[in-house]
């Protein structure tokens, strides 16, 4: 049934409904994006803050950080790598003054498997944040969801009280995992779960509440919440805003700037379709994974296994991508290039 214009300006656009059901999250390092659509919070990650920092707007960030490392001294290494810290934690700063909430900020992906070398930067992440004074209460950590980043979270936030938002997460076991973990927030892939199915299956489309990136996300929730555990579930990684619509009611979801747009142009009723009580009613049963039985378990879930070790790729490429920028930046003229 269609909604007369009249009514069409009186009712709320999709993305305000959706705001009353959920926390909305931006997916962007772009500031302008975080000022139009008011979100809580705001997530980063090595691609997102790659594309912000070759923006004109945003040089005098990378020159801060470019002086920062050369400040620093050491190595050309120790150089580029404090540079980079620092050009995440000064985007981050400068996102806090647009949101009321928190900000992630990832740990370099190349860290997946290395739990003492995660905590360690997590550690100094959070340091680099109280230089600029900004407290580790606006902070999450992102970690990748590998075993020896969930143990690295359980450690951050048990010891440290560091808040942790664990990322790349398709599987099950990833989400049980991170639950006994403890962390603050975990952040399931809807979008990369789908790309996995329609690249490897038969079926190209899928209806909002078939698509199977929403019903993992959605099993999580129910999970989570037919349990108690107290760590959020921020669906990520949207493809379409038929994916975000099926999660409303979600803890947070994280949303790109142009589906922001898109849903703060949409005009229909939003119904939360995600909710404490029926997750509760479900009949899911309570499991707990060991080391020895997370590995199993993620590793009978093909896509999730190929999606996670991707995605931690992927990061990294972006990753070096960035370093590789700064290192241009830092010492191309001192080279007479």
């Amino acid at each position: 049934m269609s909604v007369s214009p009249v009514k069409r300006q009186k009712m709320e656009s999709a993305l305000d409904q959706l705001k009353h059901h959920t926390t909305v999250v931006a997916d962007t390092g772009d500031f302008n994006a975080i000022d139009e659509y008011k979100p809580l919070d705001a997530t980063t990650n090595p691609s997102l803050i790659l594309a912000a920092a070759q923006m004109p707007a945003y040089q005098k960030l990378v020159d801060d950080a470019v002086a920062y490392g050369k400040k620093l001294g050491g190595s050309e290494e120790e150089q580029i790598k404090n540079a980079s810290d620092k050009l995440f934690v000064l985007f981050g700063a400068e996102i806090l003054k647009r949101i009321p909430g928190r900000v992630s900020t990832e740990v370099d992906a190349r860290l997946s498997f290395d739990k003492e070398g995660m905590i360690q930067r997590a550690r100094r992440i959070i340091d680099l944040y109280k230089e600029v004074g900004v407290g580790k209460d606006r902070i999450l950590i992102k970690l990748s969801s590998t075993w020896e980043g969930i143990q690295a979270g359980r450690v951050l936030e048990a010891e440290y009280g560091i808040h942790c938002n664990m990322t790349l997460l398709f599987s099950f076991a990833q989400a049980v995992a991170c639950a006994e973990a403890g962390v603050t927030l975990i952040s399931p892939f809807v979008g990369r779960i789908l790309d996995w199915y329609v690249a490897n299956g038969d079926k190209k489309t899928y209806e909002p509440s078939e698509d199977p990136g929403v019903k993992s996300v959605t099993k999580i929730y129910n999970y989570y919440k037919k349990f108690g555990y107290k760590t959020i579930v921020m669906g990520a990684s949207f493809r379409n805003t038929g994916q975000i619509k099926a999660l409303t009611g979600c803890d947070y979801l994280t949303i790109s700037p142009k589906l922001l747009a898109e849903l703060s142009k949409e005009h229909v009723k939003l119904t939360p379709t995600l909710s404490v009580k029926e997750a509760q009613a479900c009949d899911l049963e309570k499991i707990h994974l060991d080391e020895k039985a997370f590995r199993w378990h993620h590793n009978e879930d093909q896509m999730a296994v190929e999606k996670l070790s991707d995605g931690i790729r992927r990061f990294a490429a972006d990753a070096v991508k960035l370093e590789r920028m700064l290192k241009e930046r830092m010492f191309s003229t001192e080279n007479g290039k």
